[in-house]
């Protein structure tokens, strides 16, 4: 019984707060200890050509147990401000690079 309260206590807090956002990118930085620097491109149209462009935001996330790696592909997750630039934490490693 206590594990269906937990997550209905679970679901109903979601449910509040309302679905997080999730981006998915490639680590560009894991120098910093439990931070990692991460790229995320998406296709944009030009306004005038419309050719199609990638352009690229960098996110600085929480890395807590840094298993992350420069170009491993990371899924982050919004979180509250762990500092002055993190508002993202890693949530799993999608995909690692070889080496």
């Amino acid at each position: 019984m206590s594990e269906e309260t937990q997550s209905t206590d679970a679901a109903a807090a979601n449910a509040q707060r309302g679905a997080r956002q999730v981006r998915v990118g490639r680590v560009t930085s894991a120098k910093m200890d439990k931070t990692v620097v991460v790229a995320v491109d998406k296709p944009v149209l030009h306004r005038l050509y419309k050719s199609r462009m990638t352009k690229s935001t960098k996110f600085v996330a929480h890395d807590a147990e840094n298993t992350c790696r420069e170009g491993d592909l990371v899924s982050l997750v919004a979180t509250r401000p762990l500092s002055k630039t993190k508002r993202w934490r890693v949530q799993s490693v999608l995909q690692r690079t070889e080496g």
